[in-house]
């Protein structure tokens, strides 16, 4: 089973804005209200496609359910998929992005020719006050099937635990906080302070207040045969964290379906441009980095390229 995924799933930012609801628990986000935001998301997002269609990555663009959804375009917190063909739906911590789950998922992406087994939709959680907001809210190592969560009020403890008993994953929580100080506001997703590659791992251990959790992260992310790579938390106030390998084939000569596969990280322009040289020189070794500009996108939505891709790991119909 490959760790990576050659396709994504994604959703247009049709109703792309600020959300004061989300804003609450997510310390990236700036109340930006100017009148062409939704102009610049959506040429944003076609860059990101553009990249991802020029690097053989397999791509399904979805509308919004909620055509007035602000944060829509950021898919992987409410559904995953996994390679025994399972999908997952996810519960979410405000209304608004409750609004964006999809009840027609499965029929749309079997529609896709995507074959969907079964689903297990997990949104009644939210009754109990038990969140989890999908691939935001765990960053998984698939092999291992060890699954990273910084707890905070969209990653619940319960949740976490309720979720790993399910899948079989096991779990390994810890706090990240936005100054790595404990009385600190939580990073409200884990995949902001870290990112799983196939031989490599990015973590902000700097972000971690107690040394016993930074200590565990570390050696997990080793016993599962990562380079870690540590970064700043002025870098993951940068979406350096933030970042996410994907398996493309390039075709050959430019012509037929033959064509050769190669491994790419996708990481916004801001992401890029904030990693040191000796950082970039390590995740070179492993993969070509993909820089795609989402200024809009990061600071009025508070993500950035990783947040907007779901990772389509179901097997053909």
């Amino acid at each position: 089973m490959s760790r990576t995924a050659a396709a994504v799933i994604l959703i247009r930012p049709t109703g792309f804005g600020h959300d004061p609801g989300t804003a609450a628990t997510n310390g990236f986000q700036a109340p930006i209200t100017d009148p062409g935001v939704r102009r610049m998301a959506a040429e944003e997002f076609d860059e990101l496609l553009h990249a991802l269609r020029h690097c053989g990555v397999g791509i399904t663009v979805l509308d919004p359910f909620d055509p007035g959804a602000p944060n829509a375009v950021f898919p992987n917190n409410w559904f995953s998929t996994h390679a025994d063909g399972t999908l997952v739906v996810y519960p979410m911590l405000t209304p608004s992005r409750r609004a964006e789950r999809d009840p027609d998922l499965q029929r749309l992406l079997q529609q896709e020719g995507f074959a969907v087994s079964q689903v297990h939709d997990l949104s009644a959680w939210e009754q109990k006050g038990a969140i989890l907001e999908g691939t935001g809210s765990l960053v998984l190592e698939r092999g291992t099937r060890s699954a990273f969560a910084c707890l905070s009020p969209r990653t619940t403890e319960g949740a976490v635990m309720d979720w790993c008993a399910r899948t079989g994953y096991t779990p390994i929580t810890f706090t990240a906080t936005m100054d790595g100080r404990i009385e600190s506001d939580p990073v409200y997703h884990t995949n902001v302070v870290m990112s799983i590659g196939e031989r490599f791992a990015v973590a902000c251990f700097e972000a971690m207040p107690f040394p016993a959790e930074r200590q565990e992260v570390d050696e997990e992310l080793r016993k599962a045969g990562r380079q870690v790579i540590p970064i700043s938390i002025a870098q993951m106030h940068k979406f350096v964290g933030n970042m996410l390998e994907l398996r493309g084939t390039l075709r050959t000569n430019g012509v037929g379906n033959a064509g050769t596969q190669e491994h790419f990280i996708f990481l916004s322009t801001t992401a890029f441009e904030a990693l040191w040289p000796e950082q970039r020189q390590a995740l070179q070794q492993y993969a070509q980095l993909v820089p795609v500009p989402v200024p809009t996108i990061e600071s009025v939505g508070g993500g950035s390229v990783r947040c907007m891709l779901a990772e389509n790991f179901l097997p053909r119909s």
